[in-house]
């Protein structure tokens, strides 16, 4: 393919990419899926090198395009669960770190690299732990129990921050209103320029009134809600919509911000 016609395929992309978004019977398709799709747990059905990871394949290749285009030095998760989310992630920052070997001509020197994922937890359950530790690329992965939003993890997250280059955060933990604004507050002023953060489950708001029966959060009180208030007074990011708009079925709705300065 030249220069031209990749040019204009790319063009196309964005073109289609925009329609689609402005297709609200499509969009509408999107949510109608994960609504659908929830009570049979269709998230809990898939695995990153081996481990189970609770997330749609769509948002499983939108952070495989982040993580690709961004090339961060450090990845900071909240919640691990199962760690499936954790691997998938070290499995790119060690694709990215042999991409650098071979550009550079150099050996690859596995453990040699900074580029790393730090997973928060208030509960690592033992059996998961040790899973992950046992894992090949546990050599790229750092955990702290704890809770996401208690002052003294906190303080441990933006000090292991501290020299990192391009910092991309991801919050997937207690989906309440209160507790993601509490994190937004704590970590999204870690991303670096250009890079963003993440904010899972704001799909949460657009579920029906009845589908957490069982949780604390739902329709008016999730992060979804948490995102837009703190957007509010928080202008250096805005909502990247073109990544919903071409994934079209996501967990993540107005979720994917970005910093823009």
């Amino acid at each position: 393919m030249t220069d031209d016609m990749l040019a204009r395929f790319e063009a196309e992309r964005v073109q289609d990419i925009a329609a689609q978004g402005a297709d609200a019977k499509l969009k509408k398709m999107g949510v109608d899926f994960v609504v659908q799709t929830a009570p049979h747990k269709y998230t809990y059905n898939f695995k990153a090198l081996g481990r189970p990871i609770i997330q749609l394949p769509q948002d499983m290749v939108a952070m495989q395009e982040l993580i690709w285009q961004l090339r961060p030095d450090l990845i900071i998760e909240t919640g691990i669960a199962h760690g499936g989310s954790l691997i998938m992630s070290a499995s790119m920052l060690a694709l990215l770190d042999y991409c650098d070997a071979v550009e550079q001509g150099v050996p690859l020197d596995p453990k040699a690299s900074k580029r790393k994922v730090l997973g928060l937890d208030i509960d690592i359950r033992e059996h998961n732990r040790a899973a992950i530790e046992a894992h090949p690329l546990a050599h790229k992965i750092e955990m702290i129990q704890g809770s996401s939003i208690d002052p003294q993890i906190i303080a441990q997250v933006h000090a292991r921050a501290q020299g990192c280059e391009r910092v991309l955060v991801c919050l997937d933990s207690n989906h309440t209103h209160a507790h993601v604004l509490a994190e937004l507050e704590a970590y999204a002023p870690l991303t670096t320029l250009g890079s963003y953060c993440v904010v899972f489950d704001t799909v949460v708001e657009d579920m029906p009134a009845d589908a957490f029966p069982d949780r604390p959060w739902g329709v008016g009180d999730n992060p979804k809600t948490a995102v837009h208030q703190w957007l509010k007074n928080n202008p250096g990011f805005q909502i990247d919509h073109t990544i919903e708009n071409k994934l079209l079925i996501t967990v993540a709705p107005d979720g994917y911000l970005k910093r823009i300065a």
